[in-house]
């Protein structure tokens, strides 16, 4: 069982979990003695018309509830405790491993599932372990101890008394059976709901710019649907079982007054012994009329539990090696021996066969069409995906020996569409670095001419910056991006068409900025201008997942072949004063070229 499996997360609260077992146990003999009295008060203070007998009994009683009115108080108090602290466990623990996982799985998933698990499934493990687990537990004491004291009084009229309750219980436990993959069907479909709204939140410029909306609402619509048909199976499974309970619950009351009524006229029973009879099977009928609502609460639990692990028991692909390499600053010499990469799921390689040498400090331009490989070679440098053949050596070391953190703390990464947070603009360029000081914060977007348009806006450096920067223009953002890789002062810096979303001017400067800072480091830029190439010490080219020229600008342009064909595209899509300016050489090949590029 899921709900069993999540076990682990109870023994940091041993103690806790003792002290309610322990007041479960006294408020479930407070409420065992309560009948007693009651018949005491019958048989010995309202049948002799005692008053002192009556007056003894309604103390007693006042002292019992006041006393269980407090241990009531404690239970709800622990129980909640007890849940919340297991609920904010989980939360974290299922976090702590989807910040583990590999890139692979976060290609696959949905970002609206991970949110819904992490929320609403962990809710009802919490819920349920805060709540219904204490009531049910309860609800054993009591059925043990009432069964204990009616078979001690009068075992006849107790095997007559229970016998509605047998099938009452079979019901129940049926209905857990069902109602269990019930809540799981609900849970997924919540989880596409969320994944959908999420969807639709993220892409309103689209779905606005294409006038798609009534489209949009029909498709949330017909999501919405299927979580409210899945609710409803639930809705009727249940309405089906309640019913029938409560009128199990009724039968048992009628054969306590059929024959325990016969058993007061022949003078086998008296009347307080009936009445507190009569208790004591409400008390055996009660729980196993509110297990219906306890189980309702369990099956919901458990898919949630069942949706966690799902998470939980997914491996991470790429882990730091138990006797990992912590490097000290590198030199950024970068080697790819004979690496092939495969996608998981997919059917073709993305890389065949590369065989590419870097020195340390070399200024390398990856180029080609889209989809020829070349974000999928960089990638490999910090270990964002594992080769499937070959190797990466990173100063000739294999990069699977290295400490993930230590290696990835001196790789900068600028990517193509730049990511920030919605915090400060001063927070999103120390996201890397939240020791540095505001000295080298404003040094590193100097740097990447960021620093005059931040100046500008309303809180400077302290500006919120909306959700993944969406207040920002494009190339606010890239130069953010920029200043934020800039400021690990990486020994490995890797561009992945980083300045796409900068205007030529603006590229220019970040150029000449950038000319300073990649002295002394390995920089790896993809890009499709050629003014970005042409500068470069080695320009690789890549096709269909493979190198199929290295060289200087020069050497490629005399050798021709692919880099030529790109070159004198954008030669004869630009004048010469404006060569630099923007690069259709790449998307004009690609509508010329009839290949399916890899």
């Amino acid at each position: 069982m899921s709900l069993f499996r999540l076990r682990f997360v109870l023994k940091p609260y041993l103690l806790q979990l003792t002290l309610s077992m322990l007041n479960l146990l006294a408020l479930t003999g407070l409420s065992l003695y309560v009948p007693r009295v009651i018949r005491q008060v019958i048989d010995d203070g309202l049948v002799p018309s005692n008053l002192d007998v009556i007056i003894r009994s309604a103390l007693i009683l006042l002292g019992l509830g006041l006393l269980t009115a407090a241990l009531s108080g404690f239970q709800r108090f622990i129980s909640e405790w007890i849940g919340s602290h297991i609920g904010y466990d989980i939360r974290n623990k299922l976090y702590d491993h989807i910040q583990h996982l590999s890139f692979s799985y976060h290609d696959h998933a949905q970002t609206g599932q991970i949110i819904s698990r992490c929320i609403e499934d962990t809710r009802a493990v919490q819920n349920f372990i805060g709540g219904s687990v204490v009531e049910i537990i309860q609800l054993l004491f009591l059925l043990f101890g009432a069964l204990a004291i009616m078979f001690s009084n009068n075992w006849q009229l107790t095997l007559i008394a229970i016998l509605p309750i047998f099938p009452m219980v079979w019901m129940t436990f049926d209905f857990g059976n069902r109602i269990t993959t019930l809540f799981f069907q609900v849970d997924n479909m919540l989880g596409e709901l969320s994944a959908r709204l999420q969807e639709n939140v993220s892409g309103v410029q689209v779905v606005r710019a294409f006038a798609r909306e009534n489209h949009e609402i029909s498709r949330f619509d017909e999501t919405n649907r299927g979580y409210y048909n899945a609710r409803l199976q639930v809705i009727g499974t249940w309405a089906k079982v309640m019913p029938t309970t409560d009128f199990l619950v009724t039968m048992c009351t009628i054969l306590i007054l059929w024959f325990g009524g016969g058993m007061v006229l022949s003078g086998e029973l008296s009347v307080g012994e009936l009445v507190a009879f009569n208790a004591y099977v409400l008390m055996l009928a009660t729980p196993a009329q509110q297990l219906t609502w306890l189980v309702n609460a369990a099956g919901e639990a458990s898919a949630g539990a069942k949706r966690v692990l799902e998470v939980l028991d997914i491996d991470p692909e790429i882990e730091s090696p138990a006797d990992a390499l912590k490097p000290s600053v590198l030199r950024g010499e970068v080697e790819f021996r004979d690496v092939t990469l495969k996608y998981l799921d997919e059917k073709k390689h993305s890389l065949t066969d590369i065989n590419l040498r870097v020195a340390p400090n070399q200024l390398v331009a990856l180029i080609g069409t889209t989809g020829s490989g070349k974000s999928s070679l960089v990638n490999l440098i910090p270990r964002f995906y594992d080769v499937s053949e070959g190797a990466v050596l990173v100063d000739g070391v294999d990069v699977h020996r290295y400490d993930l953190v230590g290696l990835r703390e001196q790789i900068g990464l600028v990517l193509q569409t730049s990511l920030l947070f919605s915090d400060s603009i001063r927070e999103n360029i120390a996201y890397g670095r939240p020791d540095f000081t505001d000295e080298q914060v404003f040094a590193a977007a100097r740097a990447a001419q960021a620093d005059e348009f931040i100046r500008e806006l309303p809180e400077g450096y302290e500006t919120i910056v909306g959700e993944r920067g969406v207040t920002l223009s494009g190339g606010q953002r890239q130069r953010v991006a920029i200043a934020r890789a800039l400021l690990m002062d990486p020994r490995i810096l890797i561009l992945d068409d980083s300045l796409s979303s900068v205007d030529t001017q603006t590229e220019q400067l970040i150029q000449q900025a950038l000319d300073k800072l990649m002295e002394g480091r390995t920089t790896f830029v993809i890009a499709h201008r050629l003014s970005t190439v042409r500068r470069a010490d080695l320009i690789v080219v890549m096709d269909k997942g493979r190198i199929v020229q290295t060289g200087t600008h020069e050497g490629l342009l005399a050798a021709g072949g692919l880099y030529r064909e790109i070159h004198d595209l954008q030669l004869i899509e630009n004048k010469p004063d404006e060569e630099d300016e923007s690069a259709p050489g790449l998307e004009k090949l690609e509508v010329r070229r009839t290949k399916d590029f890899g």
